[in-house]
């Protein structure tokens, strides 16, 4: 199978799966514009987002890593009118097109957007007794996922969902140490999923139009 193929696969689902969306496609030009890194998550696996957080019937959220906002937007609409996503950026670029996105896409009411570094803002949430999450998306730097996951861990419940992205890095998980602090990063977040017994937890990997990748999947026990 070729890149080309994986597109064209992605693009029959999408055609019969989801309709246009202009407040969406909006947000992605706007990224665009703003010279942001084409790193978003794909339509469909924004879908498959806003499908887990309305399956888990999610009613706060944590996402890790906003980017332009793209996904945030995705799992804004699956909460119900009282719900919020709280979603944290460490750059100030990123932050202030996300917020323009959550603006222009009528969410900005039911999106906390922290600005700094994760690993200083996730104390801040819970010395303000944020929580406890339904669902946790984690997607910025991988070096750091093992700490994410730990504060997961500590800021969720029983039956809480934690989805962690790019974890396949196009197989450079299995490269030796070598391959770089993220896919060291990757691989001690997976040593985490393994020892701890509180969570129960499966990966998938993934093709279309995002490459060679995957996903992790857990439930908080």
């Amino acid at each position: 199978m070729t890149q080309e193929q994986w597109n064209a696969v992605d693009d029959y689902f999408a055609d019969r799966l989801m309709p246009p969306d202009d407040a969406l496609a909006a947000v992605l030009a706007a990224n665009a514009a703003a010279g942001l890194p084409a790193i978003d998550v794909s339509p469909l696996q924004g879908k498959f987002l806003y499908l887990l957080a309305r399956i888990a019937g999610a009613r706060q959220i944590l996402e890790i890593g906003t980017l332009g906002g793209y996904s945030t937007i995705w799992l804004a609409r699956a909460l119900p009118a009282e719900g919020m996503v709280v979603t944290l950026e460490a750059d100030r670029r990123h932050a202030a097109v996300a917020r323009a996105n959550f603006a222009r896409a009528g969410l900005a009411a039911r999106i906390d957007l922290r600005e700094g570094l994760a690993l200083e803002t996730l104390p801040a949430l819970e010395r303000e007794g944020i929580g406890p999450f339904d669902l946790f998306f984690i997607d910025a730097d991988k070096a750091n996922n093992p700490d994410y996951l730990a504060w997961a861990i500590r800021l969720g419940r029983p039956g809480s969902v934690i989805v962690g992205d790019n974890v396949v890095r196009e197989g450079s998980i299995l490269a030796p140490d070598g391959a770089g602090p993220n896919a060291r990063g990757v691989r001690r977040f997976f040593d985490l999923l393994a020892g701890e017994p509180r969570l129960s937890a499966t990966a998938i990997q993934t093709v279309g139009v995002k490459g060679w990748d995957g996903f992790a999947l857990a439930v908080l026990g």
